[in-house]
């Protein structure tokens, strides 16, 4: 029976592995409890036709059971009236109904079985169902946890890739380079220890000369 056999997967499923192995845990866990809920309504389903079946099949059997009490009778009447070609018939149909009440009872025990199978399926159905449920909000939770260390630790490793590092120490070197360029740059284009006396040697001279001018001025 395909019900019975897809119920059988559900239950035999493994919700933690289900989900360890799914790339969206939360949208696996809220399929994997749609699918049961699902399920479940068609075996109560099944259920229910299943055991309005046995009552039928029930009823059958014994409407045959009584038919033969009813067709012996009547094979008895005809012998009373010296009717033995009725008499004849009515036992075959006797027969018949016996052979149909056993054929019922058969199918009667054949469906017991089914009725109890699809009962116990469903039991272990909603235990796994419950099951689903109580644990969804922490496989849920869990999964959300274990996304959000995944992703520290693809940060960390970023962080720690050697890649990263030399690139960093490059940086660090072309810019003390660029510092030593422009700190040489300054020394070959300011004035030099010569030239710095030369100015000021040439100022004191000034100085000098303006002073004796004002000197002579002063005298005159």
């Amino acid at each position: 029976m395909a019900l019975l056999e897809r119920v059988s997967t559900l239950i035999r499923a493994n919700i933690n592995d289900l989900v360890d192995k799914a790339e969206d845990p939360e949208k696996m866990i809220k399929q994997v409890i749609l699918d049961m809920q699902n399920q479940l309504l068609q075996v109560k389903t099944q259920v229910a036709i299943a055991i309005a079946d046995q009552h039928l099949l029930e009823k059958k059997r014994k409407e045959n059971e009584e038919k033969i009490g009813e067709w012996t009778r009547k094979a008895e009447l005809a012998v009373s009236k010296k009717q033995d070609d009725l008499a004849r018939a009515a036992l075959e149909r006797s027969l018949s109904c016996k052979q149909n009440a056993a054929n019922f009872e058969q199918q009667v025990a054949d469906q017991k079985i089914e009725v109890e199978n699809l009962k116990n399926a469903l039991r272990r159905l909603e235990q796994k169902l419950e099951e689903a449920q109580a644990k969804s909000d922490m496989l849920v939770a869990q999964a959300r946890r274990t996304r959000v260390v995944g992703k520290a630790r693809t940060a960390q490793s970023a962080a720690n890739d050697g890649k990263h590092v030399d690139t960093f120490d490059r940086m660090k070197q072309k810019i003390a380079r660029g510092d030593a360029i422009n700190h040489a740059h300054r020394e070959l284009t300011g004035d030099s220890l010569e030239d710095r006396f030369a100015t000021l040697e040439r100022e004191e001279e000034i100085e000098r000369l303006l002073a004796e001018i004002k000197n002579r001025s002063a005298s005159a």
